[in-house]
């Protein structure tokens, strides 16, 4: 069982999405939802959020993702958090470029990887660690055709150096995936392309997971697992549970492990 700090039961939660593609987008679509919830059962401040992305709309994206042809040329961060703010009376964030060495991200709460590339990954990993990083949680989503992992972890920095059976990370657990040698470097280029790299809706299933897991956490303080393996294309899903044994030996298998990674 883990047990959310409670501090963060106290004040606004700030939570940062990298990435706005087929899961950033799903995830930015349901926080709002999420955000209310929380505010009815009486959370002072409810979440803060920031979308971080510097791609722009094309017509591909409109295959799949929630885009139109109206908005092609357009910032998808800017777009997606428009309407957030437009429709739910929010005043989100967007922040149109791309996560970089010189992106700072040591002041989020929770920062939600939604990205493509190992080498995207490698980078928020080494941003959200170290003694200077105060981000409470890591909470890392990607997938492939028809199948995925979501794994929520507590990075080793100077806000959770002290935290007693902290929970690993997914670079921890699957150091494959923040392997850039392994990238394939191929976007999807056509409409074809992009739906034989991704069924359609495995997305959706992937992030309502995900925010199904971080309502139990902000809602109700806890959760007994922190993670999971969703085959979409089979209807199955893997709960990943807070057990460290498993932790080690899941680190000892390292990468026997298979982790897709396609966001």
């Amino acid at each position: 069982m883990h047990t959310l700090n409670p501090e963060l039961l106290r004040r606004t939660i700030r939570v940062l999405v990298v990435g706005c593609g087929g899961t950033g987008s799903a995830i930015a679509n349901g926080l709002p939802y999420l955000h209310q919830a929380m505010i009815v059962a009486g959370h002072p401040g409810g979440l803060h959020v920031t979308i971080l992305d510097g791609d722009i709309i094309s017509a591909t994206n409109c295959v799949r993702q929630p885009f139109c042809s109206a908005e092609i040329g357009l910032a998808k961060a800017v777009v997606t958090v428009s309407r957030l703010n437009l429709f739910w009376g929010l005043n989100w964030a967007a922040a149109a470029e791309h996560v970089t060495a010189e992106t700072d991200v040591s002041n989020f709460d929770v920062v939600i990887g939604c990205v493509d590339t190992r080498a995207a990954r490698q980078l928020i990993a080494s941003k959200v660690q170290g003694w200077r990083s105060r981000v409470a949680y890591w909470f890392d989503l990607g997938n492939s055709a028809d199948s995925g992992q979501l794994v929520l972890g507590q990075p080793l920095n100077g806000r959770n150096r002290r935290t007693a059976d902290r929970l690993r990370t997914a670079a921890e657990l699957f150091p494959e995936i923040v392997q850039e040698s392994l990238d394939d470097g191929a976007p999807s280029c056509s409409a074809i392309e992009a739906l034989e790299r991704q069924e359609p809706f495995v997305n959706q299933v992937l992030a309502y997971h995900a925010l199904a897991l971080l309502t139990r956490l902000f809602r109700y303080g806890r959760i007994d697992h922190h993670g999971a393996f969703v085959n979409a294309c089979q209807n199955r899903v893997q709960p990943i549970p807070i057990n460290p044994e498993l932790w080690r030996r899941m680190r000892q298998r390292g990468r026997r492990v298979t982790a897709t990674m396609v966001a």
